[in-house]
C-alpha cells in the first residue's frame, strides 16, 4: 500500500478549514452589510461580532486543538512506513467526525450532539495513538 495515502484524510482536514475561513469571510460580509458590527470594536475584540459569525470563529479555533494531533500521527505513520487500511479508514473517520462538528458548531451549535461527534474524534485518535506506539514497538 502506498504510504503518501494517509495525506488524503490530512488534506482533507486542511481543505476543511479552508473552507471555515471562506464562510467566516461571508459572514463577516454579511454582518457589515447589516450594519450588526462595531467595526472599531471588531478590531480588537472577538465579541463584538453577531453569533453567526462567533459560531464560525470559534469553529475555526477548533481546527487547531484535536486536529493538530491528527496531524502528527499521520506523520509518524508515515515516517513509520506502517499505513495500511486500517489508519485510513480510522484517519477517514477522524476527518468525517471534525466535518460533521463543524457543520453542527456552524449551524445549530446544539452542543449534545456537538460534543458526541467531538468524543467519537477523540475516540478514534486515541486508537491511532494505540495504533503508532504499537507499530513503533514492533518496527
Amino acid at each position: 500500500m502506498s504510504q503518501s495515502l494517509i495525506f488524503y484524510p490530512l488534506l482533507m482536514q486542511v481543505l476543511l478549514v479552508l473552507v471555515l475561513y471562506i464562510v467566516l469571510g461571508i459572514e463577516k460580509s454579511k454582518a457589515y452589510k447589516r450594519g450588526d458590527v462595531d467595526r472599531v470594536k471588531a478590531a480588537l475584540h472577538n465579541d463584538a461580532w453577531p453569533d453567526n459569525v462567533l459560531k464560525v470563529s470559534n469553529n475555526i479555533r477548533n481546527q487547531f486543538e484535536t486536529p493538530v494531533l491528527f496531524f502528527v500521527l499521520s506523520l509518524v505513520f508515515f515516517s513509520l512506513k506502517s499505513v495500511d487500511i486500517w489508519v485510513l479508514v480510522l484517519s477517514g473517520g477522524y476527518v468525517l467526525s471534525r466535518i460533521v462538528h463543524s457543520y453542527i458548531h456552524v449551524t445549530s451549535n446544539y452542543v449534545p450532539k456537538r460534543r458526541g461527534v467531538f468524543m467519537l474524534g477523540c475516540v478514534i485518535l486515541l486508537v491511532l495513538v494505540f495504533l503508532a506506539a504499537q507499530r513503533l514497538m514492533f518496527a
